[in-house]
Protein backbone atom coordinates (compact mmCIF):
# COMPACT_ATOMS: atom_id res chain seq x y z
CA UNK A 1 0.00 0.00 0.00
CA UNK A 2 3.01 2.28 0.97
CA UNK A 3 4.74 1.98 -2.48
CA UNK A 4 1.66 2.27 -3.87
CA UNK A 5 0.78 5.50 -2.44
CA UNK A 6 4.59 7.06 -3.42
CA UNK A 7 4.35 5.79 -6.94
CA UNK A 8 0.82 7.93 -7.05
CA UNK A 9 2.27 10.97 -6.18
CA UNK A 10 3.77 13.57 -8.48
CA UNK A 11 6.91 14.94 -7.65
CA UNK A 12 5.05 18.01 -6.70
CA UNK A 13 2.70 16.40 -4.50
CA UNK A 14 5.26 14.42 -2.57
CA UNK A 15 7.03 17.67 -2.03
CA UNK A 16 3.79 19.46 -0.51
CA UNK A 17 3.41 16.52 1.06
CA UNK A 18 7.08 17.00 2.79
CA UNK A 19 6.51 20.53 3.24
CA UNK A 20 3.21 20.41 4.49
CA UNK A 21 4.49 18.44 7.74
CA UNK A 22 7.31 20.94 8.59
CA UNK A 23 10.35 18.57 9.18
CA UNK A 24 8.46 15.43 8.89
CA UNK A 25 9.16 14.33 5.77
CA UNK A 26 6.38 12.88 3.19
CA UNK A 27 7.85 9.54 3.30
CA UNK A 28 7.65 9.28 6.93
CA UNK A 29 4.09 10.97 6.64
CA UNK A 30 2.86 8.62 4.30
CA UNK A 31 4.13 5.77 6.51
CA UNK A 32 2.57 6.85 9.53
CA UNK A 33 -0.74 7.19 7.39
CA UNK A 34 -0.80 3.32 6.95
CA UNK A 35 -0.80 2.67 10.49
CA UNK A 36 -3.10 3.71 13.22
CA UNK A 37 -3.23 7.16 14.10
CA UNK A 38 -2.05 7.22 17.94
CA UNK A 39 -3.14 9.79 20.15
CA UNK A 40 -2.09 11.68 23.12
CA UNK A 41 -3.09 9.75 26.67
CA UNK A 42 -1.00 11.55 29.49
CA UNK A 43 1.88 13.63 30.42
CA UNK A 44 3.74 12.75 33.50
CA UNK A 45 6.77 14.08 35.70
CA UNK A 46 9.28 12.31 37.49
CA UNK A 47 11.92 14.78 39.24
CA UNK A 48 15.27 14.10 40.15
CA UNK A 49 17.67 15.51 43.31
CA UNK A 50 21.41 15.56 42.53
CA UNK A 51 23.37 18.54 42.40
CA UNK A 52 20.46 20.38 40.77
CA UNK A 53 17.03 18.83 40.29
CA UNK A 54 16.42 17.62 36.67
CA UNK A 55 12.60 17.50 35.36
CA UNK A 56 11.72 14.40 33.32
CA UNK A 57 8.40 14.80 30.98
CA UNK A 58 6.85 11.54 29.68
CA UNK A 59 4.36 11.42 26.91
CA UNK A 60 2.25 8.52 26.89
CA UNK A 61 0.22 7.45 23.10
CA UNK A 62 -3.31 5.66 23.52
CA UNK A 63 -1.19 2.64 22.66
CA UNK A 64 1.12 2.29 25.66
CA UNK A 65 4.08 4.15 23.78
CA UNK A 66 5.84 7.02 24.70
CA UNK A 67 8.63 9.56 24.58
CA UNK A 68 10.74 11.27 27.25
CA UNK A 69 12.02 14.45 27.53
CA UNK A 70 13.70 16.59 30.35
CA UNK A 71 12.58 20.23 31.14
CA UNK A 72 14.36 22.98 33.07
CA UNK A 73 15.31 21.92 36.41
CA UNK A 74 17.24 24.04 39.05
CA UNK A 75 16.04 26.83 39.14
CA UNK A 76 12.87 24.92 38.23
CA UNK A 77 10.19 27.25 40.24
CA UNK A 78 6.82 26.45 38.39
CA UNK A 79 8.12 24.67 35.72
CA UNK A 80 6.24 20.62 36.49
CA UNK A 81 3.35 23.00 37.81
CA UNK A 82 2.83 24.12 34.11
CA UNK A 83 3.48 20.43 32.62
CA UNK A 84 0.55 18.86 34.92
CA UNK A 85 -1.47 22.52 33.60
CA UNK A 86 -0.95 21.84 29.63
CA UNK A 87 -1.47 17.86 29.90
CA UNK A 88 -5.37 18.07 29.95
CA UNK A 89 -5.25 19.97 26.93
CA UNK A 90 -2.82 17.79 25.44
CA UNK A 91 -5.15 15.08 25.98
CA UNK A 92 -6.62 13.91 22.45
CA UNK A 93 -4.29 15.34 20.16
CA UNK A 94 -1.93 13.34 17.77
CA UNK A 95 1.65 13.41 18.42
CA UNK A 96 3.56 13.73 15.62
CA UNK A 97 1.27 17.17 15.06
CA UNK A 98 4.27 18.97 17.23
CA UNK A 99 4.42 21.85 15.25
CA UNK A 100 1.14 22.66 15.62
CA UNK A 101 1.05 21.61 19.30
CA UNK A 102 3.97 23.87 20.26
CA UNK A 103 2.82 26.83 18.06
CA UNK A 104 -0.13 26.90 20.24
CA UNK A 105 1.81 26.67 24.00
CA UNK A 106 4.28 29.38 22.48
CA UNK A 107 1.27 31.53 21.47
CA UNK A 108 -0.14 31.02 25.36
CA UNK A 109 3.21 31.90 26.89
CA UNK A 110 3.36 34.92 24.86
CA UNK A 111 -0.27 35.90 26.06
CA UNK A 112 0.72 35.25 29.86
CA UNK A 113 4.12 37.53 29.31
CA UNK A 114 1.60 39.96 28.32
CA UNK A 115 -0.31 40.23 31.38
CA UNK A 116 1.70 38.49 33.87
CA UNK A 117 4.79 39.72 35.73
CA UNK A 118 5.25 36.39 37.73
CA UNK A 119 7.68 34.07 35.77
CA UNK A 120 4.35 32.38 34.39
CA UNK A 121 6.02 32.59 31.10
CA UNK A 122 8.95 31.76 31.56
CA UNK A 123 7.97 28.82 33.50
CA UNK A 124 5.45 27.79 30.90
CA UNK A 125 8.10 27.88 27.91
CA UNK A 126 10.27 25.58 30.01
CA UNK A 127 7.41 22.91 29.99
CA UNK A 128 6.46 23.27 26.38
CA UNK A 129 10.22 22.90 25.79
CA UNK A 130 9.99 19.34 27.55
CA UNK A 131 7.12 18.09 26.25
CA UNK A 132 8.28 19.14 22.81
CA UNK A 133 11.23 16.84 22.90
CA UNK A 134 9.30 14.26 24.27
CA UNK A 135 7.27 14.55 21.45
CA UNK A 136 10.16 14.10 19.48
CA UNK A 137 11.26 10.91 20.74
CA UNK A 138 7.48 9.65 20.63
CA UNK A 139 7.57 10.37 16.84
CA UNK A 140 10.64 8.87 16.21
CA UNK A 141 9.28 5.45 17.72
CA UNK A 142 5.82 5.64 16.19
CA UNK A 143 7.69 5.68 12.81
CA UNK A 144 10.72 3.97 13.41
CA UNK A 145 13.86 6.25 12.79
CA UNK A 146 15.82 8.71 15.31
CA UNK A 147 14.96 12.32 16.25
CA UNK A 148 17.59 13.72 14.06
CA UNK A 149 16.29 12.18 11.26
CA UNK A 150 13.41 13.62 11.61
CA UNK A 151 14.84 17.15 12.26
CA UNK A 152 16.13 16.80 8.47
CA UNK A 153 19.27 14.47 9.01
CA UNK A 154 22.59 14.05 10.06
CA UNK A 155 25.63 16.42 9.66
CA UNK A 156 27.51 14.21 12.10
CA UNK A 157 27.39 10.43 14.11
CA UNK A 158 29.15 11.94 16.89
CA UNK A 159 29.39 15.58 19.10
CA UNK A 160 31.73 17.16 20.97
CA UNK A 161 31.14 17.80 24.59
CA UNK A 162 32.62 20.31 27.13
CA UNK A 163 33.30 20.14 31.09
CA UNK A 164 33.36 22.87 34.03
CA UNK A 165 36.75 21.05 35.02
CA UNK A 166 39.35 24.27 36.51
CA UNK A 167 42.28 24.17 38.50
CA UNK A 168 41.89 24.70 42.32
CA UNK A 169 44.09 28.19 42.24
CA UNK A 170 44.95 29.67 38.42
CA UNK A 171 47.30 32.05 40.08
CA UNK A 172 49.18 29.17 41.32
CA UNK A 173 50.99 27.16 38.35
CA UNK A 174 51.55 23.73 40.11
CA UNK A 175 47.86 23.79 41.08
CA UNK A 176 47.39 24.05 36.77
CA UNK A 177 50.01 21.46 36.06
CA UNK A 178 47.73 19.12 38.77
CA UNK A 179 44.92 20.36 37.03
CA UNK A 180 45.97 19.79 33.61
CA UNK A 181 47.54 16.21 34.29
CA UNK A 182 43.70 15.29 35.86
CA UNK A 183 42.27 16.26 33.25
CA UNK A 184 44.23 14.43 30.48
CA UNK A 185 43.85 11.28 32.66
CA UNK A 186 39.90 11.58 32.53
CA UNK A 187 38.27 8.58 31.04
CA UNK A 188 36.09 10.77 29.56
CA UNK A 189 38.33 12.26 27.31
CA UNK A 190 37.15 15.96 27.70
CA UNK A 191 39.39 18.07 25.23
CA UNK A 192 37.53 21.21 25.63
CA UNK A 193 36.79 23.18 29.48
CA UNK A 194 34.44 25.94 30.62
CA UNK A 195 35.64 27.83 33.37
CA UNK A 196 35.61 31.71 34.65
CA UNK A 197 37.57 33.16 37.30
CA UNK A 198 36.92 34.25 41.18
CA UNK A 199 35.16 37.30 41.98
CA UNK A 200 37.52 38.02 44.85
CA UNK A 201 39.94 40.49 46.41
CA UNK A 202 42.88 39.03 46.31
CA UNK A 203 44.32 41.46 49.29
CA UNK A 204 41.22 41.00 51.57
CA UNK A 205 40.19 37.51 50.34
CA UNK A 206 36.03 38.81 50.84
CA UNK A 207 33.71 38.14 48.02
CA UNK A 208 33.63 41.42 45.17
CA UNK A 209 30.52 43.44 45.42
CA UNK A 210 29.25 41.51 42.97
CA UNK A 211 27.01 44.81 41.97
CA UNK A 212 30.34 46.29 40.60
CA UNK A 213 30.46 45.68 37.49
CA UNK A 214 34.35 46.32 36.82
CA UNK A 215 37.38 45.24 37.55
CA UNK A 216 40.60 46.99 38.82
CA UNK A 217 43.69 47.30 37.05
CA UNK A 218 45.29 44.51 39.57
CA UNK A 219 42.08 42.12 38.54
CA UNK A 220 42.83 42.29 35.00
CA UNK A 221 46.82 41.73 35.41
CA UNK A 222 46.02 38.79 37.54
CA UNK A 223 43.12 37.54 35.47
CA UNK A 224 44.64 37.59 32.62
CA UNK A 225 47.62 35.77 34.41
CA UNK A 226 46.03 33.18 35.67
CA UNK A 227 44.55 32.08 32.37
CA UNK A 228 48.06 31.79 31.06
CA UNK A 229 48.69 29.90 33.49
CA UNK A 230 45.79 27.56 32.44
CA UNK A 231 47.11 27.34 28.73
CA UNK A 232 50.79 26.75 29.58
CA UNK A 233 49.69 23.61 31.44
CA UNK A 234 47.19 22.22 29.49
CA UNK A 235 48.53 22.72 26.19
CA UNK A 236 46.86 23.25 22.61
CA UNK A 237 45.27 20.19 22.22
CA UNK A 238 42.72 21.31 24.65
CA UNK A 239 39.90 24.05 24.28
CA UNK A 240 39.34 26.92 26.93
CA UNK A 241 36.14 28.71 27.07
CA UNK A 242 36.26 32.03 29.70
CA UNK A 243 32.86 31.90 31.37
CA UNK A 244 30.70 35.01 32.76
CA UNK A 245 27.62 35.38 34.41
CA UNK A 246 26.25 38.75 32.67
CA UNK A 247 27.63 40.66 35.59
CA UNK A 248 30.06 43.26 33.43
CA UNK A 249 29.63 46.55 31.42
CA UNK A 250 30.96 47.14 28.17
CA UNK A 251 34.23 48.91 28.79
CA UNK A 252 35.21 45.79 31.38
CA UNK A 253 33.82 43.33 28.84
CA UNK A 254 36.27 44.90 26.04
CA UNK A 255 39.17 45.09 28.86
CA UNK A 256 38.37 41.17 29.90
CA UNK A 257 38.35 40.00 25.98
CA UNK A 258 41.96 41.73 25.82
CA UNK A 259 43.20 40.27 28.64
CA UNK A 260 42.15 36.62 27.11
CA UNK A 261 43.31 36.92 23.73
CA UNK A 262 46.88 35.75 23.83
CA UNK A 263 44.93 32.21 25.45
CA UNK A 264 42.96 32.09 22.25
CA UNK A 265 39.82 31.16 23.95
CA UNK A 266 37.05 28.90 21.83
CA UNK A 267 34.70 31.97 23.35
CA UNK A 268 33.86 34.32 25.99
CA UNK A 269 30.53 33.45 27.43
CA UNK A 270 27.74 35.81 28.96
CA UNK A 271 29.75 39.00 29.72
CA UNK A 272 26.92 41.55 29.75
CA UNK A 273 23.45 41.89 30.49
CA UNK A 274 21.43 39.15 28.88
CA UNK A 275 19.20 40.84 26.85
CA UNK A 276 19.85 42.57 23.45
CA UNK A 277 20.99 45.85 23.28
CA UNK A 278 23.87 47.43 21.17
CA UNK A 279 26.72 47.37 23.74
CA UNK A 280 26.74 43.65 22.29
CA UNK A 281 27.24 44.56 18.98
CA UNK A 282 30.20 46.98 20.51
CA UNK A 283 31.58 44.55 22.38
CA UNK A 284 32.13 42.29 18.96
CA UNK A 285 33.50 45.07 16.80
CA UNK A 286 36.30 45.54 19.52
CA UNK A 287 37.12 42.13 20.55
CA UNK A 288 39.18 39.61 18.93
CA UNK A 289 37.98 36.45 20.86
CA UNK A 290 34.78 35.26 19.74
CA UNK A 291 31.49 36.47 21.80
CA UNK A 292 28.95 33.46 23.10
CA UNK A 293 25.69 34.00 24.60
CA UNK A 294 22.06 32.89 24.21
CA UNK A 295 21.15 30.71 27.58
CA UNK A 296 18.56 32.63 28.87
CA UNK A 297 16.95 33.21 25.92
CA UNK A 298 13.53 31.93 24.35
CA UNK A 299 12.08 31.58 21.09
CA UNK A 300 13.25 33.25 17.44
CA UNK A 301 11.99 36.32 19.03
CA UNK A 302 14.52 36.52 21.94
CA UNK A 303 17.61 35.67 19.50
CA UNK A 304 16.78 37.82 16.61
CA UNK A 305 18.32 40.81 17.55
CA UNK A 306 21.56 39.28 18.29
CA UNK A 307 21.91 37.53 15.18
CA UNK A 308 20.47 40.53 13.18
CA UNK A 309 22.69 42.98 14.40
CA UNK A 310 25.65 40.76 14.67
CA UNK A 311 25.22 41.01 18.44
CA UNK A 312 27.55 37.61 19.30
CA UNK A 313 30.02 35.12 17.64
CA UNK A 314 28.27 32.12 18.60
CA UNK A 315 24.66 31.39 19.75
CA UNK A 316 24.75 29.40 23.01
CA UNK A 317 20.77 28.26 23.74
CA UNK A 318 19.51 25.56 26.73
CA UNK A 319 16.71 23.41 24.48
CA UNK A 320 14.94 23.61 27.62
CA UNK A 321 14.96 27.45 27.72
CA UNK A 322 14.41 27.98 23.50
CA UNK A 323 11.54 25.99 22.95
CA UNK A 324 13.05 22.52 22.50
CA UNK A 325 13.95 20.62 18.84
CA UNK A 326 12.11 22.72 16.17
CA UNK A 327 12.06 26.11 17.44
CA UNK A 328 15.97 25.77 18.16
CA UNK A 329 16.60 24.63 14.64
CA UNK A 330 14.34 27.56 13.08
CA UNK A 331 16.88 29.84 15.55
CA UNK A 332 19.88 27.84 14.04
CA UNK A 333 18.52 28.26 10.52
CA UNK A 334 18.37 31.90 11.07
CA UNK A 335 22.09 32.01 12.36
CA UNK A 336 23.28 29.94 9.62
CA UNK A 337 22.54 33.08 7.24
CA UNK A 338 24.26 35.24 9.34
CA UNK A 339 27.06 33.03 9.32
CA UNK A 340 27.13 32.23 12.85
CA UNK A 341 27.57 28.68 14.29
CA UNK A 342 25.89 27.06 17.01
CA UNK A 343 27.06 25.74 20.81
CA UNK A 344 24.51 24.51 23.65
CA UNK A 345 24.33 25.15 27.26
CA UNK A 346 23.55 22.10 29.27
CA UNK A 347 23.27 21.71 33.08
CA UNK A 348 20.56 18.93 32.91
CA UNK A 349 21.06 15.14 33.41
CA UNK A 350 22.24 12.64 31.57
CA UNK A 351 19.04 12.25 29.40
CA UNK A 352 18.93 16.01 28.48
CA UNK A 353 22.79 15.83 27.54
CA UNK A 354 21.76 12.87 25.03
CA UNK A 355 18.37 14.79 23.56
CA UNK A 356 20.82 17.66 23.04
CA UNK A 357 23.62 15.88 20.94
CA UNK A 358 20.48 14.20 18.77
CA UNK A 359 19.45 17.85 18.32
CA UNK A 360 23.28 18.65 17.28
CA UNK A 361 23.87 16.15 14.58
CA UNK A 362 20.93 18.01 12.78
CA UNK A 363 22.99 21.34 12.87
CA UNK A 364 24.83 22.24 10.09
CA UNK A 365 27.62 24.93 11.64
CA UNK A 366 27.78 23.11 15.46
CA UNK A 367 30.37 23.28 17.55
CA UNK A 368 29.99 21.88 21.03
CA UNK A 369 27.70 20.88 24.01
CA UNK A 370 28.05 22.06 27.54
CA UNK A 371 27.62 18.23 30.13
CA UNK A 372 27.75 18.46 34.25
CA UNK A 373 27.96 14.69 33.32
CA UNK A 374 30.64 12.51 32.17
CA UNK A 375 31.85 12.28 36.13
CA UNK A 376 31.22 9.07 37.27
CA UNK A 377 29.18 7.81 39.82
CA UNK A 378 24.82 7.77 39.32
CA UNK A 379 24.88 10.44 37.39
CA UNK A 380 26.51 8.61 34.20
CA UNK A 381 23.77 6.13 34.97
CA UNK A 382 20.47 7.70 34.60
CA UNK A 383 19.99 6.20 31.00
CA UNK A 384 20.23 2.41 30.17
CA UNK A 385 23.44 1.82 28.26
CA UNK A 386 26.19 -0.23 27.62
CA UNK A 387 29.22 1.31 29.31
CA UNK A 388 30.04 5.15 29.51
CA UNK A 389 28.53 6.92 26.62
CA UNK A 390 31.71 9.97 26.09
CA UNK A 391 34.19 8.86 24.96
CA UNK A 392 37.49 11.28 23.60
CA UNK A 393 35.49 13.80 23.93
CA UNK A 394 32.51 13.13 21.69
CA UNK A 395 29.14 11.54 22.94
CA UNK A 396 28.36 9.05 19.64
CA UNK A 397 24.75 10.02 18.21
CA UNK A 398 22.46 6.86 18.19
CA UNK A 399 20.78 5.43 14.89
CA UNK A 400 17.75 3.73 17.37
CA UNK A 401 14.10 5.49 17.08
CA UNK A 402 13.46 8.44 18.65
CA UNK A 403 16.02 9.13 21.12
CA UNK A 404 16.92 5.87 20.98
CA UNK A 405 17.43 5.82 24.77
CA UNK A 406 15.22 4.81 27.67
CA UNK A 407 16.01 5.72 31.77
CA UNK A 408 17.57 3.12 34.51
CA UNK A 409 14.89 2.39 36.30
CA UNK A 410 16.70 1.44 39.68
CA UNK A 411 19.08 4.35 39.30
CA UNK A 412 16.42 7.14 39.10
CA UNK A 413 14.00 5.59 41.64
CA UNK A 414 17.14 5.52 44.16
CA UNK A 415 17.87 9.50 43.07
CA UNK A 416 13.68 10.88 43.05
CA UNK A 417 13.24 14.30 44.70
CA UNK A 418 11.19 14.22 47.95
CA UNK A 419 7.57 13.45 47.48
CA UNK A 420 8.34 12.14 44.16
CA UNK A 421 7.36 8.53 42.55
CA UNK A 422 8.52 6.62 39.80
CA UNK A 423 6.15 7.44 36.45
CA UNK A 424 2.44 6.56 37.05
Amino acid sequence: MLSALQHSLSRRGFLGAAVGGGFLSGYHRLAAADKKRLKIRDVQTMVLQGPRTYTLVKVVADDGSYGIGEAYGSPGVGVKEQIHAIGPWLAGKDPLEIDTIYTFLDAQGRDLAGSRTDGSAHSLMRAASGIEMALWDLAGKILGVPAATLLGGRFRTKVRVYDHAAPRNMLDKASCREWAAKVKADPSGFTAHKFGFPHTNPSTDKARDRTNRVLTTRELIQLAQGFENCREAIGWDHDIMVHCHWEYDLRTAIQIAQAIEPIKPMWFEDPLQVEYSSVWTRLCEASRVPICTGENLARRQGFKDFIINQGCDILHPDLRNSGGFLETKRIADMADVYGLPMATHNTGSQLHTWATCQWAASIRDYLACETVTGQGGWMDEVLALDGPYIRDGFMRVTEKPGLGVDLNPDVVKAHLAAGERWWG
